[in-house]
């Protein structure tokens, strides 16, 4: 049964099926036909796995991500950060980044944050004479904040699929989100200084001050978000209504970029999205019952601790493995998937679930800028109209500053459990 699970799953990818489907189907031939559980429990079974009160906050922050990218606040923050840091050398790379961290600590979602944030600059760092690979590539690593800064849905799914806090989980990601969103400023001033990207004309006192008081509004809402969460006045999934609400009422009454036509749009774009991830995880659940009932985590933990009870060895192992799966798979069903697996593995070595879990959104961020399936380089390419080929190979540099803060943040483990210890 083992065999016929991982065989039919391997053909169903090979010929295209999309990932939820094969996941299901492949899941159900071997539920039934292993007898470890009749066809009429199996819609059972994927009705539980997203019958989950703190999976509804994924709606959510999806839908407010929506009303956020049409609602104004991506020029709002674009406009503040350029006013900071504009005129550095490399001062428009710098404001991609600056600003992707603001709307990932929005929208949760790097594809989002690569898109809302990309119309605006990589058009503008081109015609301020940046190469159009390395204005594409700079954005698409910058999207990946929307990842690891909280509020995060692949933070929340692995919270849910490893029964640790969500808010616990959106702690443990601001640290290291700091780190990488420092390493890629530092790269990005040294790569400007080398091919000469100066910087725009420094913005005085009061121009500053007058995009902050244009951009505070958004810059407030990760503050309510997060601010509630830890302080105990809501919850992760009554926080995700609280950015609904919020995002809203700034898009259509104070900012008036929301006309009432386009809300049938972002409910339908949002709910599309919603969709496309719910039946991932409802899939991911039938899976992990199946892996559960042919005993395979206790397989696969039984042969890492014969191969090594060395803990720096397992996070190697466990980076490389995560990395190659980035690469050819979307990160909900890779935390779904393997989390259940890996989860007992590491907890058995001692290292702390909060740990592991930025560890493996980490890695699994930089699937988004990897190809064949880093859907934020397609968002960049459609943005920049170039091909695929070309922001593949400027992307490398970042790939490596990526590797590098994965190994800082996998064996330090303090940048992970600090905040969540004292909060």
């Amino acid at each position: 049964m083992i065999a016929l699970l991982f065989i039919s799953l391997a053909i169903l990818f090979a010929i295209g099926v999309p990932i939820a489907i094969a996941l299901g189907l492949s899941s159900a031939l071997v539920a039934v036909f292993g007898g470890l559980a009749p066809l009429q429990l199996v819609p059972q079974q994927m009705f539980n796995a997203i019958n989950s009160f703190p999976l509804m906050a994924i709606p959510f922050f999806i839908l407010a991500g929506y009303l956020m990218q049409t609602g104004g606040i991506s020029h709002r923050l674009v406009n503040f950060a350029s006013s900071l840091v504009g005129h550095i050398t490399g001062g428009l790379a710098m404001v991609v980044i600056i600003t992707s961290m603001f709307f990932a600590a929005i929208s949760g979602s790097g594809a989002a944050t690569t898109a809302a944030i990309g119309s605006i600059l990589i058009p503008a760092m081109i015609a301020k004479g940046y190469h159009v690979n390395f204005a594409s590539a700079n954005q698409a690593v910058s999207g990946a904040l929307g990842v690891v800064i909280p509020p995060s849905i692949p933070l929340i799914l692995y919270g849910i699929s490893a029964k640790q806090s969500v808010g616990d989980m959106f702690m443990a990601g601001v640290i290291p989100g700091v780190i990488i969103t420092a390493s890629l400023l530092i790269s990005a001033y040294f790569v400007s200084k080398r091919k000469g990207y100066i910087g725009v004309e420094k913005s005085s006192v009061k121009d500053t001050a007058k995009a902050f008081y244009q951009a505070i509004l958004s810059l407030l809402m990760p503050i309510i978000v997060l601010g509630g969460i830890y302080g105990g006045i809501f919850t992760p999934t009554e926080a995700a209504v609280i950015a609904v609400a919020y995002s809203f009422i700034i898009g259509v009454f104070v900012y008036r970029e929301i006309k009432l036509k386009d809300l049938p749009q972002i409910f339908k774009e949002s709910s599309v999205t919603t969709a496309i991830v719910m039946i991932i995880i409802s899939s991911a659940g039938l899976f992990s019952f199946v892996l559960n009932g042919l005993k395979i985590p206790d397989l696969v933990s039984q042969t890492f601790l014969g191969m090594t009870t060395n803990i720096y060895v397992f996070i190697i192992l466990v980076n490389v493995f995560l990395l190659i799966v980035g690469m050819f798979m979307e990160a909900a069903a890779a935390i779904l998937i393997f989390v259940p697996i890996l989860l007992p593995i590491a907890t058995a070595l001692g290292m702390d679930p909060i740990h592991f879990g930025i560890i493996v959104v980490v890695n699994l961020a930089i699937g988004l800028i990897t190809p064949p399936v880093g859907i934020n380089l397609f968002v960049a390419t459609q943005i920049s109209k170039i091909r695929i080929e070309q922001i593949s190979k400027a992307i490398i540099p970042f790939v490596i500053i990526l590797f590098v803060d994965v190994l800082i943040i996998s064996l330090i483990p303090f940048f992970s459990t600090w905040l969540p210890s004292i909060i």
